[in-house]
């Protein structure tokens, strides 16, 4: 989460969650729409394909994931310390509540509530949850929590904001202050970075990269030899490429995508989730909307609600559906690519 939020208010108001009669097929309002850059879009997604609106009225709507196991959506509120679930023909409610921190909230806590969320091959769901400010797993069926991570050296994490699971069982995440009210300056810290960090099949936590202002969204490629990194940072509004060995571990990073034009001209968002389909292309959020891209950081399109979108995520039957959290609201759009 980034400096964006500062202008949301204060109170949520109870989501609309597009609930629909027995029998009778949901209609959902049309948001944004898509820009064509490159005629290689047009294998990814139509750019007449309908944006539509799912559910609305959160604060600031976050980490969706696909649960192929029940057919629905798990998506976060972190603000407001809620998991909410959209399931087709019956909409949007609340799933988990507090989805981090229970009981009386600390002073000086902006978010208490989880924020990135994944599902490993076992279908549990694993979770950054920056109230807690641990990586945490849960057993979606009896709700059972259990603590993967919660310190690097000693010290605790900051918030942790975003993850990605390797087939071998590492866990990429991000580690920016996003759920503290004073970000860096809060006393609350005890990490004195924003890291990239890797948690090892077998629980140790190596730091990757301490240098990053925000570090956000990750995202593997599908042979995982590289790791997108998204910087959530005004200044240098960038998707980073790191390169990993076969230990999954970096070699090096490198400029991926660019984003300060968009900024500059004013629209809406900062880059922030990050999602690869099957095939390498790369889905990045950032001004004005979702960035799709080539595996060589060629921008095809522009996927965009109006507003800024903080997350996207492959789901559906056949995976062909981009859910998007973005601001206040849960979008989606069909595209003709898998995820």
């Amino acid at each position: 989460m980034i400096g964006r939020r500062t202008f949301l208010g204060s109170l949520a108001l109870a989501p609309l969650a597009g609930c629909v009669h027995p029998g009778s097929a949901p209609r959902y309002p049309r948001v944004g729409g898509i820009e064509r850059l490159d005629a290689r879009l047009d294998a990814i997604v139509d750019a007449d394909a309908p944006v539509e609106q799912l559910a609305t009225g959160y604060t600031w709507a976050e980490g969706p994931v696909w649960v192929s196991d029940g057919g629905f959506l798990l998506f976060t509120d972190p603000g407001n310390n809620v998991i909410h679930r959209w399931t087709p023909g019956i909409g949007a409610a609340p799933f988990l509540t507090p989805s981090g921190l229970a009981g009386p909230i600390p002073a000086g806590v902006r978010e208490a509530g989880a924020n990135g969320l994944r599902i490993d091959d076992r279908g549990r769901l694993v979770m950054a949850d920056s109230g807690t400010r641990t990586i945490a797993r849960m057993d979606l069926a009896t709700r059972e929590k259990v603590v993967l991570a919660a310190t690097y050296e000693g010290q605790r994490f900051n918030s942790p904001n975003d993850l990605t699971l390797s087939r071998s069982g590492a866990i990429y995440f991000t580690d920016p202050p996003y759920g503290f009210s004073q970000a860096d300056e809060s006393p609350l810290r005890e990490v004195p970075f924003n890291g990239l960090y890797r948690i090892a099949p077998g629980g140790d936590v190596a730091l990757l990269d301490g240098s990053h202002r925000r570090p956000n969204g990750v995202a593997l490629s599908p042979d995982e030899r590289t790791l997108y990194l998204a910087l959530s940072d005004e200044e240098r509004p960038q998707v980073l490429a790191y390169d990993l060995d076969a230990n999954g571990m970096p070699t090096g990073s490198r400029l991926f995508l660019d984003m300060q034009s968009g900024l500059a001209a004013g629209l809406p968002g900062l880059p922030d989730g990050v999602k690869v389909d099957r095939t390498g292309n790369v889905f990045a959020t950032g001004p004005g909307g979702v960035h799709v891209t080539t595996p060589r950081g060629e921008v095809l399109g522009i996927i965009a609600t109006g507003k800024a979108v903080a997350n996207c995520a492959f789901g559906g039957s056949d995976g062909r559906t981009l859910f998007l959290t973005s601001h206040d609201m849960l979008a989606r759009v069909r595209l003709k690519a898998r995820g």
